[in-house]
């Protein structure tokens, strides 16, 4: 696995272009310009890895458009430290981002095979977040409260189970609809007590509910 000065600079050129989609925060910006995410993808597929799109990487999922995934780093506010779930692990690159911001990433996937492949993939380019299998929809309540968590597919509705995980202060990124979802950022402002912000429209694989799956 080779990340080479073409690499390098194709990376340079795609920090530069969500640099210019609105992107600010120079921690997300660093992250997006290290990870190689050209590794994520099969090497016949290495010209797609540097565009500003999502691709797929099978088990009916995808890794995030770039954009996408710095937007919502942005919005979580990571700060060093940090303990955070992440819904939905997919190929691990939000989760990449994630740790690169020096964040305790905790990343739960539903479909075994991916759980699997990621699993065994990112340790090998040197990244270590704790991964479990299962429900996202019911988070991991063993581990609460986190400072943030992120969904990364499409959900019909906001788990409550979720927002009961998140500490006082702390925030949930999840983009929420049917066909297209808007973005919410959720801030936990008491014990009971919610802030909800929108932040523009995407478009995402669907969060799948009560189960997880082997194929």
């Amino acid at each position: 696995m080779t990340d080479s000065y073409r690499h390098q600079g194709m990376r340079r050129r795609l920090v530069q272009e969500i640099q210019q989609k609105g992107i600010t925060q120079r921690e997300v910006l660093d992250a997006i310009g290290t990870i190689p995410r050209h590794l994520f993808l099969d090497s016949s597929f290495v010209e797609f890895a540097y565009q500003d799109k999502p691709f797929p990487i099978g088990s009916g999922q995808t890794i995030s458009q770039p954009y996408t995934v710095a937007f919502m780093a942005e919005l979580l506010s990571v700060e060093p430290g940090h303990k955070v779930l992440e819904i939905g692990t997919g190929s691990g690159y939000q989760a990449c981002v994630l740790l690169e911001l020096k964040a305790k990433v905790y990343t739960i996937e539903r479909q075994r095979q991916l759980f699997e492949r990621t699993k065994a993939f990112l340790p090998t380019i040197g990244y270590r977040p704790r991964f479990f299998y299962g429900d996202g929809y019911k988070g991991l309540p063993a581990f609460t409260p986190f400072d943030s968590i992120i969904v990364t597919a499409g959900a019909p509705e906001v788990p409550d189970a979720l927002l009961s995980q998140l500490k006082v202060g702390g925030c949930l990124v999840i983009p929420v609809g049917q066909e297209s979802q808007t973005m919410l950022r959720i801030i936990r402002t008491d014990t009971n007590a919610y802030k909800r912000e929108q932040h523009g429209a995407f478009r995402f694989v669907p969060l799948l509910k009560d189960k997880a799956n082997d194929l």
